[in-house]
C-alpha cells in the first residue's frame, strides 16, 4: 500500500509505503469532492495494457522506463491503483478468518503495488522535472489519495483486525515482524482509528482541506520564486560577479523573454548565494528582499493566507484526535517525543549560539566600520563581509577552492570513493537506461563481493521546473517479500555552468552531495522483508542521522585529496589552501546554526497553536512575536527560512519537525565521534556503522540503535564542540 511523503533537506525527498509513517498526513496533493475520490476506489478502470504503469517495469531492476512514459499515463494508472488497493483492503478487512499476521499485516504489505509504481515515478518528475500537465494531474488525483488513506486507517474492521494481531504480539518470536505489528498498530491509532464515526467524517473533511493546502501552497511557492527571481537592467550593478557568472544570468534574462538583462533566479533559502560576492551594497538589498518577500506580494503566489488556515486546520485535527497540539501529536512517533523534550534541546542550544552569532556580528561591524561603510550590519550585508572576515582570517577565497572541486570528479573520487573505502561499494555508469531528463546520470552500484546492490540516479543542476533544495528517494523500494531491490535517486540544485565551461562546485555544495549521498547509502543498504520498514522508513529525527554523517568523509582528508584536483592542471588542491579550509571549517557557525534555530522555533510556534487559538491574522506579527517570544529575534540573523516559503513544514514532510536537522547533527557528531576513537576511515568501521545502522532500517526501536552502536544515549557536546559553539 503506498502512501507518499516529502522529506525536502539539504532535503530528503523520501516515498514512503502507506505503513511507513503517519499516515493522516499521507495525501500530498488534494483538489476535488470526497464524493468523486469515492467513486474512483468504488468503480473499476479499464487501464490500458500500453500504459507502462500496468505491469512492473521490464528494464534492469524494474528501473522506470522513461522513453514510454507520458504525462497521460499518470492520473489513469492512479485512479486504477486506488481502486486495485482498496479492493485488496476490503478483502482483507472483511474476511471471516481469524485474524493472523500472515492474512492481515503481511497481506496489507503486498497490497497497492500498482499505485506505488505509479507514485514513486510520479513524485520524482513532480519533484525534478514538472510541468503543467503533471501539476494538473496532481490536483486532480490528491483528493482521491486522501481518500483512500483514509479508508484505509479510518477502517474499523481492519483497526480490528489489526488490533486482534497486536494484542497477541508476544506471540510474535520473529522481531522484525513484532516491530511491524507495533508500527501499524501505533499508524492506526494515530490517524484516527479510534474516533467515532462521526469524528472520523470530520477528519476525512479535515484531511482533504489540508491536502487541498499543501497544493495550493506548493504551487503558489514554485510559481513565487520562479517569479521573484531579481532582473537588473544595469550589468554595473552586477560588479563582483565572475564573467562567466553573469553570462549565465544574461542567458536566464533571455530564456525568461527579457533580453538585453539579467536574471539572478532565487535559490529556496533566504539567503542567496550571490550575496557572498555582489560588491554593490544596493543590489544586495534588492536581491534580499526579492527572497524574503517572494511570496508576500498579494498576488496570486502569495502564501500567507494558504498556511494560516493549514495551521489553523492542523490545530483541528490534533484537538479531535485527542492532542493538544499538532506538535503534541505529531511528535508521539519521533525519538523526541513531546514538544517539551525538542523546546528543551533547542533552548540548550541558543545561549551558546547567540552569544557566537554576537562575537561574529561584532567582527563584521568592525570591518564596515575600518571601511567607512556608516552603517550597521544588515542580512544582506552579512554573507558579503564574512566572506571577507574568513578571507581576511584564514586568507580564504572560495574562488580559489572552486576550480579544485569539479562536479564529476567529487562524485567518481570523493562520494564513490569513500563508499568504497568505507563499504567496499563500486561504481559503473550505464548509458542504456532511460532517464526523464538528458542531464540525469545512472550508475550501478556493486556490493563488496561484486553483487549487484542498486541502481543510482542523480540529477545534481538547478531548473525552473524543479523544487528548491536537495533530495534523495526511491523509484523501487528495496523489500524480500516483494522480491525488489533499491534503485535510489538524488537530486540537487547546483548552478549551470557557462556554455563550454566545466561544471565547479562550493564546498557547500560538495557536502550536500555527501549529505544526499548518505541518504542513498542508507536506502541502498536496506536489508528488510517489509516494505514499511525499509532503509529510510525512520522517524524524521533520525532519517537526517545517515546523511548528516556522511558529510564528514568529504573532508576526511584521505577521500579529499582524492578529489580535490585542479580542473585543468589536474594537480591536487595545494595542503597550504587544504589547511585554510580546515580552519576556516568552524567560521560563522554561529550564523549558520542560528538561522536554523530560528527556523526550529518558527515551526514549533506555528505547530503549538491551541485549537480554539484564533485565527493568526498577521503572519509577520505572528513570525516576529515567535521569534521575540524564544529570544532569537537577532535582525542580522534572519531564520533560513520564513514561514511564507518554508516548504518544509507546509508543502513536505516536516511539520513539527524541522529541529530534526539539528536532532540528527547531535546524532551524527557524536556517532562519528566514536569513529574518531576507533581509527577513523576504515572497512572495519564502515562495517559496522552498516551493520548497525544503515543497513537496519525502521526494524527497532531508533534510540536503542543509536545506543548500542555509540555505547550510551547521543551527547549534545560533540556537536557543539563541532560547531566551535563550546570549547573542549
Amino acid at each position: 500500500m503506498a502512501i507518499f511523503l516529502y522529506f525536502v533537506p539539504t532535503d530528503l525527498f523520501l516515498v514512503i509505503n502507506m505503513k511507513k509513517s503517519l499516515l493522516s498526513l499521507m495525501a500530498i496533493f488534494a483538489i476535488g469532492t470526497a464524493a468523486n475520490a469515492q467513486n474512483v476506489m468504488d468503480k473499476p478502470m479499464d487501464l490500458p495494457v500500453t500504459n507502462p504503469f500496468f505491469t512492473p517495469s521490464k528494464l534492469h531492476m524494474q528501473a522506470p522506463d522513461f522513453s514510454r512514459i507520458k504525462n497521460s499515463d499518470f492520473k489513469p494508472a492512479i485512479e486504477e491503483g486506488i481502486h486495485q488497493q482498496m479492493a485488496e483492503v476490503q478483502k482483507i478487512a472483511n474476511s471471516s478468518a481469524t485474524p493472523t499476521f500472515e492474512n492481515t499485516v503481511v497481506a496489507m504489505e503486498k497490497s497497492g503495488q500498482l499505485l506505488g509504481r505509479v507514485n514513486r515515478v510520479f513524485n520524482v518528475l513532480t519533484g525534478a522535472n514538472t510541468n503543467p500537465e503533471l501539476q494538473k494531474t496532481e490536483a486532480e488525483t490528491a483528493a482521491m489519495l486522501s481518500a483512500n488513506n483514509d479508508a484505509i486507517y479510518l477502517n474499523t474492521k481492519l483497526f480490528k483486525r489489526v488490533e486482534a494481531i497486536y494484542n497477541k504480539r508476544n506471540l510474535i518470536k520473529d522481531a522484525e515482524s513484532k516491530r511491524l505489528i507495533q508500527i501499524y498498530y501505533d499508524n492506526f491509532t494515530l490517524a484516527g482509528a479510534r474516533l467515532s464515526d462521526a469524528d472520523k467524517e470530520i477528519l476525512k473533511k479535515y484531511n482533504q482541506e489540508e491536502a487541498t493546502l499543501r497544493t495550493k501552497f506548493n504551487r503558489q511557492l514554485l510559481a513565487g520564486t520562479k517569479a521573484g527571481g531579481l532582473v537588473i537592467t544595469d550589468k554595473a550593478e552586477l560588479a563582483g560577479l565572475s564573467d562567466a557568472e553573469i553570462e549565465f544570468a544574461a542567458q536566464a534574462a533571455k530564456a525568461a523573454g527579457q533580453p538585453g538583462k539579467w536574471l539572478i533566479a532565487l535559490q529556496n533559502t533566504t539567503q542567496q548565494p550571490f550575496l557572498q560576492t555582489l560588491t554593490n551594497r544596493a543590489t544586495r538589498q534588492k536581491l534580499f528582499e526579492a527572497s524574503y518577500n517572494r511570496n508576500e506580494k498579494g498576488d496570486a503566489n502569495d502564501t500567507r493566507e494558504t498556511i494560516t488556515r493549514m495551521a489553523q486546520i492542523r490545530a483541528l485535527k490534533a484537538k479531535l484526535l485527542g492532542y493538544p497540539s499538532y506538535s503534541a501529536w505529531k511528535l508521539q512517533n519521533q525519538m523526541a517525543k513531546t514538544p517539551a523534550t525538542v523546546e528543551k534541546f533547542l533552548n540548550d542550544m541558543a545561549p551558546a549560539t547567540i552569544g557566537k552569532i554576537k562575537v561574529e556580528t561584532a567582527d563584521i561591524q568592525a570591518v564596515i566600520d575600518q571601511q567607512g561603510g556608516g552603517f550597521k550590519v544588515q542580512p544582506w550585508d552579512w554573507d558579503f563581509y564574512a566572506e571577507q572576515v574568513r578571507k581576511a582570517r584564514y586568507d580564504l577565497d572560495e574562488n580559489q577552492v572552486r576550480p579544485y572541486l569539479e562536479i564529476d570528479n567529487v562524485l567518481r573520487n570523493g562520494v564513490f570513493y569513500a563508499a568504497n573505502l568505507l563499504y567496499g561499494l563500486t561504481f559503473k555508469e550505464r548509458k542504456d537506461i532511460p532517464v526523464y531528463n538528458p542531464e540525469v546520470r545512472v550508475f550501478d552500484v556493486f556490493d563488496k563481493d561484486g553483487s549487484q546492490l542498486a541502481l543510482f540516479y542523480c540529477d545534481y543542476f538547478k531548473r525552473d521546473n524543479k523544487r528548491g533544495g536537495a533530495w534523495m528517494s526511491n523509484m523501487v523500494g528495496q523489500s524480500k517479500l516483494l522480491g525488489t531491490k533499491p534503485v535510489v535517486y538524488n537530486v540537487a540544485n547546483c548552478a549551470h555552468p557557462a556554455p563550454g565551461e566545466p561544471a565547479l562546485l562550493t564546498f557547500d555544495e560538495v557536502r550536500t552531495m555527501f549529505h544526499e549521498f548518505g541518504h542513498a547509502l542508507h536506502g541502498m543498504f536496506a536489508s528488510q522483508k517489509y516494505p514499511t520498514l525499509s532503509g529510510t522508513a525512520t522517524a524524521r529525527d533520525f532519517v537526517e542521522f545517515p546523511s548528516q554523517f556522511n558529510e564528514h568523509w568529504a573532508s576526511d582528508p584521505k577521500v579529499f585529496k582524492h578529489y580535490a584536483v585542479h580542473y585543468k592542471t589536474k594537480q591536487p588542491m595545494p595542503q597550504e589552501l587544504v589547511d585554510k579550509i580546515n580552519k576556516a571549517g568552524k567560521f560563522n557557525q554561529g550564523y549558520s546554526t542560528g538561522e536554523l534555530l530560528a527556523a526550529d522555533y518558527l515551526d514549533l510556534q506555528w505547530h503549538s497553536l491551541a485549537e480554539d487559538a484564533p485565527p493568526v491574522a498577521d503572519v509577520d506579527k505572528f513570525e516576529a512575536d515567535a521569534l521575540h517570544k524564544t529570544g532569537v529575534d537577532l535582525p542580522q540573523v534572519p531564520p533560513r527560512y520564513r514561514s511564507s516559503y518554508f516548504q518544509h513544514i507546509w508543502g513536505s514532510g516536516y511539520a513539527s519537525g524541522y529541529y530534526a536537522y539539528m536532532w540528527t547533527s547531535m546524532l551524527e557528531n557524536d556517532a562519528y565521534y566514536w569513529f574518531k576513537e576507533h581509527g577513523g576511515l576504515t572497512r572495519a568501521n564502515g562495517q559496522r556503522f552498516r551493520d548497525m545502522v544503515l543497513s537496519r532500517g525502521n526494524t527497532e526501536d531508533l534510540g536503542k540503535m543509536f545506543r548500542d552502536f555509540r555505547g550510551h544515549d547521543p551527547s549534545v557536546v560533540p556537536m557543539m564542540l563541532q560547531r566551535g559553539l563550546m570549547n573542549k
